[in-house]
């Protein structure tokens, strides 16, 4: 390759426009510190020394010396509504509406953000107002899925089910079928408490219709049948939960009991849920069968069932009730031996049985539909957790 005498001039001209970009950024970036109020560098050394409070309220002056700050407002904005301060945060952002200048997008963002303000302060028919104002825009389905929220916090299932549905037609891609089921759940439930038999009908066979994999419209299909007084009907139908999902026969097993007592057959209940039991062990499921093991075949029987269950699926609560057994045919000092140790291990395994959202880890002493913590549905599994919460 031969040498080029101009690349030794060449060199030169690169350095000095180089040195001459670097001094243009520098005054660029000298005179926009110069722009800015001396509040701004005082927040920014507050929240280096973590004083957040401080830095706050200078970022407060900064915005008050500023209106054009936009996004300092909303920063600060979700500050104070993550601190807890939802007065605060309603100021700023209603503050931001009511500027003339503001451009649409900043009008929608501080739109939605008022909503969640008045979300987190409680104020929930404003909230559902504020997004109900964002029908299209960047926030539109967001505004949406918040209104789903709202209407199941206020138990508004049909508007929760006609939201719920809005959005599944909104976005094919994301199911609502669980969530929609379970809607039609609730409202089945209501009519069920009015004892409106028909309204109870529609709404179960809607929510079959979108989740037929949903086990709670059999449950409480059984449960109408059952106060109708029709257990023959009420067996057929809760027979179902063992072949969509055999975890929740536990759930089922005291209508399941129920309806042979009522047909007379009470020692054909015990011997389909033992069966049960021996195909899918659960403590919820153990619990009626012992019970019903010693109020129809004695402590000796119950004793045998449980050393059996315990060999093949053992559990603290189970413990528990194997010691029960043996308690209740021992004699003398040592059936107070086995109550004493029952009574021991029963009050060490309250805090055990315990369902734990498979979402969000939340632990409940009773089984929901819709978990307390995350608002999930479906996401507790009907099985009683024998690990305790870490402490």
């Amino acid at each position: 390759m031969e040498f080029e005498v101009w690349w030794l001039l060449a060199i030169p001209v690169i350095f000095g426009c180089g040195w001459v970009a670097a001094r243009l950024d520098l005054r660029s970036l000298l005179s926009e510190s110069r722009n800015l109020p001396a509040s701004y560098f005082r927040g920014l050394n507050f929240l280096l020394n973590e004083q957040p409070d401080k830095a706050i309220d200078a970022f407060i002056e900064v915005a008050k010396l500023d209106p054009e700050t936009t996004e300092l407002h909303f920063a600060l904005g979700s500050l104070f509504r993550r601190r807890g301060e939802t007065e605060r945060a309603i100021r700023v952002h209603q503050n931001l509406l009511s500027r003339d200048d503001l451009p649409q997008a900043d009008q929608e963002h501080a739109l939605y953000e008022l909503g969640h303000d008045f979300l987190k302060a409680g104020l929930l028919d404003r909230a559902e107002d504020a997004f109900s104002r964002l029908h299209t825009g960047a926030y539109a389905k967001a505004a949406q899925h918040a209104k789903l929220t709202i209407y199941q916090i206020e138990k508004e299932w049909r508007k929760a089910l006609a939201e719920a549905e809005t959005l599944s037609d909104l976005d094919p891609a994301v199911s609502y079928r669980k969530e929609i089921a379970q809607f039609h759940c609730e409202l089945a439930q209501e009519a069920l408490q009015r004892k409106d038999v028909d309204a109870v009908g529609h709404e179960l066979d809607a929510a079959l219709a979108v989740n037929p994999a949903n086990v709670r419209a059999p449950l409480l299909r059984g449960d109408m049948l059952l106060a109708a007084g029709d257990a023959e009907g009420a067996l057929r139908v809760l027979r179902t939960i063992e072949e969509q999902n055999p975890m929740y026969l536990g759930l089922a097993a005291k209508r399941v009991m129920k309806a042979y007592e009522a047909l007379g057959r009470a020692p054909e209940g015990l011997a389909t849920l033992r069966e049960a039991l021996r195909k899918n062990p659960s403590d919820d499921l153990l619990e009626i069968v012992y019970e019903k093991t010693v109020s129809l075949e004695g402590p000796e029987a119950a004793l045998i069932l449980m050393r059996e269950q315990m060999h093949r699926a053992p559990s603290a609560p189970g413990m528990a009730r194997l010691l029960e057994a043996h308690a209740a045919t021992a004699q003398g000092d040592t059936q107070s031996d086995l109550q004493l140790m029952g009574k021991l291990i029963t009050q060490r395994t309250k805090s055990l049985p315990r369902y734990v959202c498979d979402q969000c880890g939340f632990r409940a002493r009773l089984f929901y539909w819709q978990c307390p913590g995350c608002n999930g549905w479906e996401t507790y599994t009907p099985r009683r957790a024998d690990v305790p919460a870490a402490s």
